[in-house]
């Protein structure tokens, strides 16, 4: 029996596919994105550098047309990341006892979902970051999606790309990026006008990967 297309995943398939993972014993047990070898060696040192350890909740929202994944256009004035597109989440404080729960007191913090309105259903490897922080994906599911209340200090504004978009590889874009004099080539996603890279982008395919089994 063959399981239902990839652009017609249910909640009930995320969690079957998503049941064995577990969240990573050590927060800093990183796996490095594909093709690293390519890039930039200053951006290779950064990857490989001190970390500090972070989460950021993937969320799945679920509407009757479909599951779509929240994402956050980032303030321009913050010192990491800022006025890019990303998960909610930040890195990790003392008062945290994990990586999850940094996920979701951030997601609380930003877009003002409770934590008790996710279904964490998951988790994917650890990435580091050319910023300095290993950041653990925590999968969560929101069956009733709550009427967002966003941060202006932390977030422009949130919005939501359809899963099918992201399963589908022709969405992907290789873009051709410089960096410190030296060429290499990066995955974009871009929907509805907002342009989705960097770590967030590379966190979204190896998702992708996860759910396809590639």
């Amino acid at each position: 029996m063959t399981g239902p297309p990839d652009d017609a995943l249910t909640a009930r398939d995320l969690r079957v596919r998503f049941a064995d993972t577990q969240m990573p014993e050590d927060p800093l047990d990183v796996v490095m994105p594909p093709g690293l070898s390519r890039w930039p060696h200053r951006m290779q040192e950064k990857l490989e550098g001190p970390l500090k350890p972070a989460g950021v909740l993937v969320p799945l929202m679920q509407r009757e047309e479909g599951l779509s994944i929240l994402l956050t256009q980032r303030a321009a004035h913050l010192k990491h990341h800022a006025a890019q597109v990303s998960f909610p989440g930040g890195r990790m404080e003392p008062h945290d006892v994990d990586v999850q729960a940094a996920a979701l007191r951030e997601t609380h913090e930003e877009v003002g979902i409770e934590p008790q309105q996710v279904d964490v259903i998951g988790y994917l490897r650890t990435m580091p970051t050319i910023t300095g922080f290993a950041v653990t994906p925590i999968i969560g599911l929101i069956e009733k999606a709550p009427e967002l209340v966003v941060d202006r200090t932390e977030v422009e504004y949130a919005f939501e790309v359809p899963l099918a978009h992201v399963l589908n590889e022709r969405n992907d874009q290789l873009v051709d990026r410089e960096y410190e004099g030296r060429k290499f080539s990066m995955i974009e996603f871009h929907y509805g006008g907002e342009r989705i890279w960097g770590a967030t982008a590379y966190m979204l395919v190896a998702f992708r990967r996860f759910l396809l089994n590639k």
